[in-house]
């Protein structure tokens, strides 16, 4: 557990550095009108998000809240961590919890940001035994692909319309099992708010 908790405070001590470059970097744009076709400059943008995930121990479907910030250093180019809690309908209890990090590529066409991102970071479970009963934890490596849709309503305001997320955990072990890995899968959908960039609004045309 404290390895998770150190991870998670390396993605945010991560993510406020970052914050605090962007910050110096430049200023504030002004409000205006969404860009026809292009994209800001750098910016960070946070936000959460609700999903529903299939466990493979036990099998079944977990859902729950997350929390992301994407890092976005050039124009297609950025980082996502994210940590996800899957707390809903868990069995007395086993539940999941992940803690993740890594490159994420976007592409822009007018208000449409499709992505695709690579994370890798670090999982944290607590499973029943064969009759119910929690039993215990285990802290293992996750690695996770996935991709989706961001749609900018606004120019601060960003909908998270899907987020398709595919998990593998390769060193998952439990003694007296003889299932070795897991590879949990699912999706989820926020919202995001834009927090700070470098002005590169001020580039473009705007409708």
């Amino acid at each position: 557990m404290k390895k998770l908790e150190a991870l998670g405070k390396f993605v945010a001590n991560g993510i406020a550095g970052i914050a605090v470059t962007l910050a110096l970097a430049g200023s504030h744009a002004g409000a205006q009108k969404l860009p026809t076709a292009t994209a800001p400059g750098a910016y960070l943008a946070v936000g959460g998000t609700y999903g529903e995930f299939q466990a493979q121990y036990p099998q079944r479907l977990l859902g729950g809240a997350g929390v992301y910030a994407d890092l976005n250093l050039r124009r297609n180019f950025g980082v996502e961590g994210e940590v996800r809690w899957l707390r809903q309908n868990e069995i007395a209890p086993s539940n999941e919890t992940t803690y993740l990090v890594g490159p994420r590529f976007e592409l822009h066409r007018g208000r449409y940001s499709p992505f695709a991102k690579v994370l890798i970071g670090g999982g944290h479970l607590v499973f029943p035994d064969f009759n119910g009963y929690a039993t215990g934890y285990g802290n293992y490596t996750v690695l996770a692909f996935g991709g989706g849709l961001d749609i900018n309503l606004t120019e601060k305001i960003k909908l998270r319309a899907f987020d398709f997320e595919y998990q593998d955990w390769p060193y998952f072990y439990i003694p007296g099992l003889t299932q070795q890995a897991i590879t949990p899968y699912g999706v989820s959908a926020g919202l995001s708010y834009r927090v700070l960039h470098t002005g590169g609004w001020r580039k473009h045309r705007y409708k």
